[in-house]
């Protein structure tokens, strides 16, 4: 078995690009979703209802992200997820 050429590892180059991405990922602000209660949910979802950003289906007992056509059955885990897409649309914007 012929050994590997010292000139062909890649592998720095791999860790150095890898070095950078967690660096970029640390400068993107985050959105802290840990926060969001049942209560903050509930009104958080009946703005977004109001705005006509969620679409309520009760036959199917779901609610829908009209943005990213998206169904939850959990109005915390709407709010978390339309926290996130918020927050990813306005980084992209950026």
């Amino acid at each position: 078995m012929d050994t590997p050429d010292p000139h062909d590892d890649t592998s720095a180059d791999y860790e150095q690009i890898e070095a950078t991405l967690l660096a970029q990922d640390r400068d993107i602000p985050g959105v802290d979703t840990a926060d969001i209660d049942d209560a903050m949910a509930r009104n958080l979802i009946s703005d977004l209802v109001d705005g006509d950003v969620v679409t309520p289906i009760p036959e199917h007992q779901v609610l829908v992200h009209e943005p990213s056509g998206t169904a939850f059955d959990s109005t915390t885990l709407l709010a978390v997820f339309h926290r996130g897409w918020t927050a990813a649309r306005y980084a992209d914007e950026e």
